[in-house]
């Protein structure tokens, strides 16, 4: 999606309805920074406020989010390549979570494995190396857990049974066997557990 082209669509539309950007914002609930920043191509509204932005410019979101009117014979065909645009914006999106949470778990692992050899060697034994075991432990965790929620926000795990693609709760991933990033979950549309495959796409 082109943000300028879009920012753009949106200034013009507002101008034709004789709206300033404060008069936009206040019917919209939010801050005239906010349109400003719609105008400009720094940002696209959140769902909830799209559909209402769309309705106060008589537009519909496909042709909010083409950033032009669309005559009825091209609708489909500028569905489609919108559709096409934003599952590979999700792809790629989803990719660089992925590539974060495989960077954090390397970092982390060679990090607790050179800090717990350095302090064995420095120290031996004793309190601080009870304190710098316990406390790089911890670290571990935590830096092991948030990557966790980077697995489970990019994208979505397939059933291996009947093929649908959902996102469990962080609870149930975390708890559930793994092999990399494919994980012993229950499909919530066949209700069977399988080894679900992490893919990026809905479709």
């Amino acid at each position: 999606m082109d943000l300028i082209k879009i920012g753009n669509f949106i200034s013009s539309l507002r101008k034709d309805k004789n709206l300033t950007q404060e008069q936009l914002a206040e019917k919209l609930y939010v801050t005239d920074r906010a349109v400003s920043k719609w105008e400009r191509g720094l940002s696209l509204p959140d769902a909830g406020k799209m559909i209402d932005l769309c309705s106060i410019l008589s537009i519909s979101v496909n042709e909010l989010l083409n950033g032009e009117k669309i005559d009825m014979k091209d609708y489909k065909d500028k569905s489609d390549e919108l559709l096409l645009e934003l599952i590979k914006q999700e792809e790629v999106k989803n990719n660089k979570l992925i590539f974060s949470m495989w960077f954090m778990v390397v970092t982390n692992v060679i990090f607790y494995l050179a800090l717990l050899g350095i302090s064995v060697y420095v120290f031996e034994e004793g309190f601080i190396l009870g304190v710098i075991i316990v406390l790089s432990t911890l670290l571990f965790v935590i830096v092991a857990s948030y990557a966790l929620k980077l697995e489970v926000d990019a994208g979505y795990y397939e059933c291996k049974n009947c093929h649908h693609r959902f996102i469990p709760t962080y609870f149930k991933a975390m708890i559930a066997p793994h092999m990399s990033t494919t994980r012993y979950l229950k499909c919530p549309k066949c209700n069977k557990k399988s080894w679900s495959k992490k893919v990026l796409t809905r479709k």
